[in-house]
């Protein structure tokens, strides 16, 4: 235990629509509770700045490219035995990313159901426990189209804004219907990650919300 009283073999997942500061978050925390991060890789990545140009081209691509890493990553925190803060889950890329884009006839039926067939074969191995927290961050699409725009990444800024809305929708409801661990929702607009009491307040938030999964009064 750390002196927020929270395991030091936990996961804690950070979760939310692109811009809305979750790996800001998960640095934050990371740095706070002595945890390690598990980032999504956006630099490295040769099909992101593609498929922002082409969706029905790209997007099975990126997916499949985003599922191979996220398989590594989960693998590295099972072996290392947790500890780790993780920026975006498997959860998202199935269940927001590549169905959108499927229901959207940017990715093939074909396609998906390649995709789905590999997640689902993905998460039945031993490398992909449930996190024992999944802070979900929330905002008004102004403010992440705000956040997205201070950014600067040129694919982001250039996409048409229905795109961001319609992820945003999903978001909201994907969330409302996650049950596959405990949920801390914060909204962007109360807190401040470079406030030492704010980042006090959400990690007594997390310490409660993984006492209370385990069963601990």
């Amino acid at each position: 235990m750390n002196k927020y009283n929270i395991p030091q073999n936990a996961l804690i997942t950070v979760a939310g629509t692109v811009g809305v500061g979750k790996s800001t978050l998960t640095a934050e925390l990371a740095k706070r509770l002595g945890f390690r991060t598990s980032l999504e890789q956006v630099d490295d990545n040769p099909y992101l700045e593609k498929f922002y140009h082409d969706f029905e081209r790209w997007s099975f691509h990126l997916q499949i490219y985003f599922l191979a890493e996220r398989f590594k990553e989960q693998k590295g925190i099972f072996e290392a035995g947790g500890g780790f803060v993780q920026d975006r889950s498997i959860y998202e890329d199935t269940g927001i990313f590549a169905k959108m884009h499927a229901d959207q006839g940017t990715m093939s039926s074909t396609d998906y159901e390649t995709y789905t067939s590999l997640f689902e074969a993905m998460v039945m191995t031993p490398y992909f426990p449930h996190p024992d927290v999944l802070v979900y961050l929330e905002g008004s699409l102004p403010s992440i189209l705000t956040r997205i725009e201070e950014r600067g990444r040129e694919m982001e800024i250039q996409t048409d804004p229905s795109y961001w809305e319609h992820m945003h929708s999903r978001y909201s409801t994907w969330i409302t219907n996650f049950t596959a661990c405990p949920v801390l929702r914060l909204n962007i607009d109360e807190y401040d990650v470079h406030d030492s009491a704010s980042m006090d307040h959400i990690i007594e938030k997390i310490s409660k919300a993984i006492t209370n999964k385990n069963g601990v009064r």
